[in-house]
């Protein structure tokens, strides 16, 4: 657990406060990069909603799966809605997409599984070019970060 909370107050330290006092991402971050790229609103409303923006803007390195807004549109409204408003939970669902350490896609090709931040594991596997992470297929890999690297991914991960 103090591993866990370690982790996720680096994985988002480090925030700048914008005109009108309101958080930006400073830098080539991860939290900074997914707060610039439109494809990650509803990722960036659920870091916002779960405390987590100083942990993705810490110094890492992190390992992110993103899930894009088509992502998220996948999970019905309502549970979706649920999900943004239990703080706990999504904390719990937004760190099983975070992996310690920067792992490239050459280096995920040769896993099977990955332990998260949360500490549940992930199933890794490869068929020619795809790369799936549990149900989730890798759409771009490698969006490099000064604190780690961003994998994209089409479907939120649930612990």
């Amino acid at each position: 657990m103090k591993k866990m909370l370690l982790c996720t107050t680096l994985l988002f330290s480090g925030v700048a406060v914008a005109g009108g006092g309101s958080s930006m991402p400073m830098g080539n971050t991860i939290a900074a990069i997914v707060s610039n790229d439109p494809n990650f609103s509803t990722l960036l409303a659920a870091v916002k909603a779960a405390g987590l923006v100083e942990t993705l803007s810490s110094p890492g390195p992190f390992t992110v799966f993103a899930p894009t807004n088509a992502a998220f549109a996948k999970i019905p409204q309502a549970d979706l809605n649920a999900l943004l408003n239990d703080p706990a939970q999504l904390k719990a669902v937004l760190l099983y997409h975070v992996v310690p350490g920067k792992v490239t896609a050459s280096q995920v090709t040769g896993l099977t599984s990955a332990t998260t931040v949360n500490g549940a594991d992930l199933n890794v596997s490869t068929n020619g070019g795809t790369v799936m992470i549990n149900d989730a297929t890798v759409t771009k890999a490698d969006v490099m970060a000064s604190n780690g690297v961003i994998h994209v991914i089409d479907t939120v991960l649930m612990p």
